[in-house]
């Protein structure tokens, strides 16, 4: 087998080392930490102490901060406090048009796209707002859609697929002034860039552990004080009275550690990883014709490159690259068990045929110089290949 050269991050990252050994070393915290004996004053303990972690890394307060099985729930839990008929939650304020009208964008994640998608078929008023050619959310869309109150603002923070970065503080700025609150997704920008509740000034926020270094099972949902919260999962005073279910200790713990280890070491990644990124951005478009470059890499998230190869199917790329021990994604890894082309990438203008041989390079911190040198030196000749074989390519020749 050959040596594996990693870049597919924005599905999933590997556990830190640092993390791994809180992770195992927490299994033995085995209490329930609803307990009040001794044994669940210690997980409670643990439990809070990582709360405080998140917190800070957010700049939030502990009371904020909600754990989750990750930020699919998350999100859902945000998008359906839009329904909730709990009077006792607060979420409904009123019974008019402005209270059952979410506005998003179109190439959000699917846990918020088909998630407002089924809002909208139980009668919800969804708003889909779209993005121009670097996948940058149109925003006089946005104040149109904003000339009067909606429920929530759903943009994210950093796209999966081609790492645009969305202005979700100007967002805020025009959502506050009709009263609309606001919901980012920020799994991808999480451990890519700081990122402040304050300095944002949202009322909601998701983040995944798996995206940053930690395991796969949690997540976090921030609730800013004071905004009214209708939960997804009831049947327990857990979290607050905001998310029923016994804590999964060893995940929270480790999520607890994996931000502890970014805060003090991401600004030394983050440039590190762009000098990789830029690197493989140069030596591509140095060796191989024919290509586009998607998203707006000189403003997007440091780690992440997608490019579209014309004339050759994305998944045929993929599994050449996996052959040879390269591990990289077709878009989202979310979707890669779907043949339909990328929603993101055709809704930046990207042409279908291209859309389909898009190739997603996505960065970590285990990342060297090395695995930029073997995409360099065994991708050019795959793409020959592949466009030898290619109708399509042989048509413009």
């Amino acid at each position: 087998m050959n040596k594996i050269t990693y870049l597919d991050n924005n599905a999933t990252t590997p556990l830190h080392p640092e993390v791994k050994k809180s992770f195992i070393d927490a299994l033995d915290i085995f209490g329930n930490a609803s307990s009040l004996h001794q044994m669940g004053r210690i997980a409670r303990a643990h439990i809070e102490d990582a709360r405080a972690k998140v917190a800070d890394f957010l700049d939030a307060s502990p009371e904020e901060i909600i754990f989750t099985s990750g930020a699919s729930e998350s999100n859902n839990a945000i998008l359906n406090n839009v329904v909730c008929d709990n009077s006792s939650c607060g979420t409904k304020v009123c019974s008019s048009t402005c209270c059952s009208h979410v506005i998003t964008s179109v190439i959000e994640h699917p846990s918020v796209y088909e998630t407002c998608k089924e809002l909208a078929k139980d009668g919800v008023k969804v708003t889909f707002v779209g993005v121009d050619n670097k996948g940058v959310i149109k925003m006089d869309q946005i104040k149109e859609a904003l000339k009067t109150r909606a429920a929530l603002v759903s943009i994210m923070l950093a796209n999966n697929e081609i790492g645009s970065i969305q202005p979700i503080k100007e967002v805020v700025a025009i959502a506050k002034a009709t009263g609309t609150l606001v919901h980012t997704d920020a799994v991808q920008a999480i451990g890519k860039m700081k990122v402040s509740v304050k300095d944002l000034g949202v009322d909601y926020l998701s983040l995944s552990g798996h995206k940053l270094y930690g395991p796969k099972g949690i997540g976090v949902l921030y609730v800013k004080k004071g905004i009214k919260f209708c939960p997804l999962i009831k049947g327990g005073h857990h979290e607050f009275n905001l998310r029923a279910g016994t804590e999964n200790i060893p995940a929270i713990v480790a999520l607890g550690k994996a931000v502890e280890v970014l805060k003090t070491g991401q600004e030394a990644e983050v440039a590190q990883i762009k000098k990789l990124r830029d690197s493989l951005k140069d030596g591509i478009v140095r060796s191989i014709p024919d290509i586009i470059i998607n998203g707006d890499v000189e403003n997007g998230l440091v780690n992440t490159l997608n490019i579209s190869f014309k004339y050759v199917e994305g998944e045929a790329i993929m599994l050449y690259l996996d052959l040879e021990g390269i591990e990289v994604s077709t878009g989202s890894a979310c979707a890669s068990g779907s043949l339909e082309p990328s929603q993101v990438l055709l809704s930046t203008g990207i042409p279908i045929e291209f859309a389909h041989g898009s190739i997603r390079f996505s960065f970590g911190r285990e990342n060297t110089q090395a695995d930029v040198d073997k995409v360099l030196e065994v991708l050019p000749p795959i793409i020959a290949q592949l466009r030898k074989m290619s109708p399509l390519y042989k048509k413009q020749k």
